[in-house]
């Protein structure tokens, strides 16, 4: 049994918490709400997670220190946006336990990856990135999932596997940080363009096209930034870009949907009611693209879309229709 912390109430948090309790580990779970950490304590209920049940040997507290203090790890699932000044809230409490991001995103003001945020702030911590296919609705129902722990310590990806593996969620090691958080960073951008596909009632030909070609930009850009190209044709890349694209759960291809038929960026924050990742990441990967020099139609397009006034339509006819080119 370990002493597990978990900063952050929403649906995955949620989910690692039931996941990690049902296992016999001690949760606390940090909210930044009484309203959610009375639902939790009191009802056992999430409200992110409606069928599922949170067991009792989860602490939500809205106290960070206490959170903290005396656990074996870390689990941050903020979003990406509040991950710097979340981190700043609990670092004077953290000794020797590793911090494992669960997030996926950058810090768009720095175009930092979230494990180049944790080690600004504490340089000495020891990282992890948990990522992979791992809609946390499944997971808190106990649907079979394979996911990555990816990090420079083999010690974490050790204890992250000894801890959280079981018949339900299947871990796999990896030393690849880099690649593993591109991957999952990115693909949010290419589910927000399968909800938009979705919307313009494309068929399964137009989902193939644009999964493989948006792996390739993700690659592309992963791999000069100093992620491992295999990387991105594992769960971290590949795996969890197939779920995110075609499962009604995904809220970045529901966010896609709303812009599909028309509706400001603020309307579909507003509809999804929940963080969009991909919509604040899409413009952290336009700038990373024009840095690095590397080609990326589609993420340039869909900027386009959310930031020039291009239309959905005639942002498709336009990848289309680019010069002809070699695979």
């Amino acid at each position: 049994m370990k002493k597990i912390c978990i900063i952050g109430s929403g649906s995955w948090g949620a989910a690692l918490a039931i996941h990690a309790a049902k296992l016999g580990n001690e949760v606390k779970l940090w909210s930044f709400s009484e309203e959610e950490k009375d639902l939790i304590n009191n009802e056992h209920k999430c409200k992110f997670l409606p069928k599922a049940v949170m067991p009792e040997n989860i602490l939500c507290t809205t106290d960070i220190k206490e959170a903290v203090l005396g656990s074996d790890m870390i689990l941050h699932v903020t979003p990406s946006k509040f991950t710097r000044e979340t981190i700043k809230k609990y670092k004077q409490y953290v000794e020797n336990e590793p911090i494992i991001l669960c997030s996926k995103g950058f810090e768009a003001s720095t175009l930092y990856t979230l494990n180049e945020v944790v080690k600004e702030e504490i340089p000495k911590a020891k990282i992890g990135v948990f990522t992979g296919p791992s809609h946390a609705e499944e997971v808190s129902l106990g649907i079979p999932t394979a996911i990555v722990i990816a990090s420079q310590c083999l010690d974490v990806q050790y204890l992250v596997q000894d801890t959280l593996m079981n018949e339900n969620l299947r871990i796999y090691t990896s030393s690849d940080v880099k690649g593993a958080e591109l991957g999952g960073a990115l693909k949010n951008i290419i589910a927000f363009c399968a909800g938009i596909v979705a919307e313009l009632n494309m068929g399964d030909n137009t989902f193939a096209a644009l999964i493989t070609r948006g792996l390739t930009e993700i690659s592309r850009l992963g791999v000069a930034m100093g992620g491992n190209h295999n990387t991105f044709y594992g769960l971290s890349g590949l795996g969890d870009l197939i779920v995110t694209c075609l499962s009604e759960h995904s809220r970045n291809r529901k966010a896609g949907r709303c812009i599909g038929r028309g509706l400001s960026i603020e309307e579909t924050k507003k509809e999804v009611g929940m963080t969009i990742e991909s919509i604040d990441n899409i413009e952290v990967a336009h700038k990373l693209a024009e840095k690095y020099n590397i080609e990326m139609p589609i993420v340039n397009t869909v900027y386009d879309v959310l930031y020039n006034g291009l239309k959905p339509e005639e942002a498709v006819k336009m990848l289309m229709t680019r010069e002809k080119k070699c695979e």
